[in-house]
């Protein structure tokens, strides 16, 4: 399939937000990327607010339409969410697709899931999404052939029907409803066996599968994308002395996470909210490391999962020099600085894991038998 011709607007609001345009640009780029799209050119937008009919001015998006012609894009990326309205008016100037934030993760979401809930999941969060976009929307998809933000689960195309779009919302709900009940049950047969679970957490591309990989002898895919991992993957990591734990690795965080796509994938990060101890991944060489951190925090706290006990993992030290490493784990006090890749310092990392069960373990005894007291 021929790759999207891609031309990002990064739109950012004077005194609104406090990432400049490059954080903005850098990560558009990599979610683009991820969504298989080629890079063909950018523009930036300061706005005091968005207009209600294009989000931007009328002046900047005959502009951007002169360029992208010139450049031959055939989809406009935005860094911010569009109305139904707002998209259409834009395709309608511009005469190419216009695919928003949230558009743009779901599409990444759509190539990335494996798993039948995870396809039901992304499917469900897609129709959505598409149902209020549907009017006008056909013939933009009509004419693409397929294409960023026209993409079902499993590359088929999308349906534009509205009544047969409501009607698929209706039975893949019915369908997720059966497995998240079996999936219940799955979760209720590991905790009958006495494992602890941990779950590893943390901003997309971060150094998670890796992780998991390094410390399990686990095969799960890792890639330089973001979102590469979308179905949650559970192994045993087993220590000579120590309980064996399950350890399970999770979607990526985003900062700004589209409140739909938390609520579709709330099955996928019950692994989450199910989890004894959290290992928090960092990549700390990312000059964005620690608003990173705080995006992850806030999806946890969205989860109601933020009073886990956790452990922070400080990855990518290979990165990094001596000096940098020392003044971030200054920071990030408690922190075990460990690099996946080359799995340096992953036995500190273990006994901190194991110290943190050991601890909640002894303080529901001690709940249990004050209780019983009581």
């Amino acid at each position: 399939m021929p790759r999207d011709s891609a031309f990002l607007v990064a739109v950012l609001r004077k005194g609104f937000r406090k990432e400049t345009f490059e954080e903005i640009l850098e990560e558009l780029s990599e979610l683009t990327r991820s969504a298989g799209g080629a890079i063909v050119g950018q523009i930036t937008s300061a706005i005091e607010r968005p207009t209600s009919n294009l989000f931007i001015s009328q002046g900047k998006l005959l502009e951007i339409k002169a360029k992208t012609k010139q450049v031959g894009a055939n989809v406009l990326i935005f860094n911010v969410d569009l109305s139904p309205i707002q998209a259409r008016n834009i395709e309608s100037i511009t005469g190419i697709r216009a695919v928003d934030r949230t558009g743009l993760i779901i599409d990444i979401f759509a190539r990335r899931a494996q798993s039948r809930a995870g396809r039901l999941q992304v499917e469900l969060a897609q129709l959505v999404y598409l149902l209020p976009r549907l009017v006008g929307y056909g013939v933009i998809m009509s004419r693409t052939g397929g294409g960023i933000g026209t993409r079902g689960p499993g590359e088929q195309k999308l349906e534009v029907d509205r009544r047969k779009t409501r009607d698929r919302i209706g039975r893949v709900k019915k369908e997720l409803e059966k497995l998240k009940t079996h999936q219940r049950l799955v979760r209720k047969r590991r905790q009958r066996k006495a494992f602890p679970l941990v779950a590893i957490v943390g901003y997309t591309n971060s150094g998670k599968s890796a992780l998991l990989n390094a410390l399990t002898g686990a095969n799960v895919l890792v890639e330089d994308k973001l979102f590469a991992t979308l179905d949650p993957t559970t192994r045993i990591l087993s220590t000579p002395g120590k309980k064996d734990i399950l350890l399970t690795d999770t979607v990526g965080f985003l900062a700004n996470l589209p409140h739909t796509l938390v609520q579709a994938f709330l099955a996928t990060l019950e692994e989450v909210t199910d989890a004894d101890v959290l290992v928090h991944v960092l990549d700390i060489s990312n000059p964005s490391c620690h608003s990173q951190y705080e995006s992850v925090w806030k999806v946890l706290e969205e989860l109601k999962a933020e009073t886990k006990p956790s452990v922070l993992a400080l990855n990518k030290i290979d990165l990094l020099d001596e000096v940098q490493v020392q003044q971030i784990s200054r920071k990030y006090l408690g922190g075990v600085p460990i690099s996946a890749k080359y799995k340096l310092n992953l036995g500190r990392l273990v006994e901190k894991i194991h110290e943190s069960i050991e601890r909640k373990e002894a303080q529901l005894e001690y709940e249990s038998t004050h209780s019983t007291a009581l």
